[in-house]
């Protein structure tokens, strides 16, 4: 260790090993420059985030191999060039893990330490890899072997095969992300469709990428043929629910009875369908609470959905008129209300009817139909209300209260209404 140190510090001192590193520097600023000029052009684009990402590190590597095939063909002799393009590629390596997680995990509140993580243990490779220790500890992990059943596996392997799964399943998780974007960018595409293909493919991707990582690992797959079978049975059973959660999924969004942006009622809980994941649908009330209903219960319950073939929803409003007043022009305001309120369409026409005749009142009501019933009906009704009240009293037209007719009698007229009641006989 002494002697690589005393021997770096002499590569220094020489003239060809200070314009060596001179000439790096202004490589790497002509790459950090490059690199700056490159992010501003692509900085609206969020599909070259990656790019933005290792900008720097790859326009690096590129100068630096220009420079390394001169120095070949010319006879010179780089001694810090390799070294910083192996950490260039490090950090090009850390740069794409971290950012094709951040990707799958946008929201994870453990990214940041995700990303320490990975980057201290890159880091840390290569300074094993640059001090001569890194072969050294490789082969000693080679040599402890973990045996498993009739296999026998060395930690090295398994190492190797937890990465590569870990890896191909980011990339399979990365790459569904990428189709689920441009699936949502097809404008023309069924919006249940789409969310199929999304699912669908990301399952395949991660089925695939485990089945590669344990290929890698060397582990041959049919030996956990009968340990797979006793797992799937015993999930079987603990799992019911999820799995019938998991394939009403699938079953709501193949019969397009329920569609993201439908307006629905499901026992007492009413919103808008705002996503249908793998084991719930998320509602949003109109009050803007946010209700998770489990798919298997939309599938084997009743839903009332208002736009199921038509988001056309018909609002009913009732008042009460008194017995004196003109219903014939009650219900021409009623109707002239409707069509003046700016949420009421007019086909079908709004229209007023005489519905009973009440203890205190003649009951009327005003039947609108609305074109957007994810706004909520409570602020249509309100302002029709509202109207109704103005313009009834500007025609003097009585909406009366509820009243009860109370009589007091003294004791001769209640002894005669008892004696006018004819006796029942047995």
């Amino acid at each position: 260790m002494t002697d690589q140190i005393s021997d770096f510090f002499s590569l220094i001192l020489k003239l060809s090993s200070l314009l060596e590193l001179g000439t790096l520097v202004v490589l790497l600023g002509l790459s950090v420059v490059f690199a700056h000029g490159l992010r501003q052009q692509v900085k609206a684009n969020s599909r070259a985030g990656g790019l933005r990402q290792v900008a720097f590190p790859l326009l690096a590597i590129v100068l630096l191999s220009a420079l390394r095939f001169v120095a070949h063909h010319n006879g010179w002799h780089l001694h810090f060039v390799a070294v910083v393009v192996q950490l260039l590629w490090a950090m090009v390596a850390i740069r794409v893990m971290v950012f094709a997680v951040q990707r799958v995990f946008p929201d994870a509140i453990w990214m940041r330490t995700f990303g320490r993580t990975i980057a201290a243990l890159v880091w840390f490779c290569v300074a094993l890899d640059f001090l001569g220790v890194l072969p050294d500890l490789i082969d000693w992990l080679d040599g402890v072997e973990l045996p498993l059943g009739k296999t026998h596996l060395s930690l090295w392997a398994v190492m190797q095969g937890l990465a590569s799964v870990l890896g191909a399943v980011i990339v399979a998780l990365w790459v569904g992300g990428v189709i689920e974007g441009r699936l949502a960018q097809i404008s023309g595409m069924d919006s249940n469709l789409r969310v199929v293909v999304a699912r669908i493919t990301k399952a395949v991707l991660i089925f695939l990428a485990i089945m590669i990582g344990m290929e890698l690992v060397g582990l041959d797959i049919t030996t956990l043929s009968v340990f797979g079978g006793a797992l799937g049975v015993g999930l079987g059973f603990g799992m019911q629910k999820i799995a019938s959660n998991y394939v009403s999924g699938f079953i709501i969004l193949l019969d397009h009875s329920i569609r993201i942006g439908n307006m629905i009622q499901v026992g007492t809980e009413r919103g808008e369908v705002l996503q249908i994941t793998t084991r719930y649908t998320v509602l949003r009330s109109l009050s803007g609470v946010h209700f998770l209903v489990p798919n298997e219960t939309l599938v084997s319950g009743t839903v009332q959905n208002d736009s199921f073939r038509d988001p056309r929803t018909r609002v009913a409003v009732r008042v009460g008129i008194g017995y004196n007043s003109d219903l014939e022009r009650a219900l021409q305001i009623l109707e002239e209300i409707a069509k003046a309120e700016p949420r009421v369409i007019n086909d079908p026409p709004p229209g007023a009817f005489f519905i009973s005749f009440g203890d205190s009142s003649l009951v009327l009501e005003l039947g609108f139909w609305i074109a957007d019933p994810a706004n909520g009906t409570t602020g249509v009704s309100s302002a029709i209300n509202r109207e109704i009240l103005r313009r009834f009293r500007e025609e003097g037209i009585e909406i009366p209260f509820p009243q009860q007719e109370v009589r007091l009698l003294n004791a001769g007229e209640l002894a005669g209404r008892l004696s006018e009641q004819p006796v029942s006989s047995r």
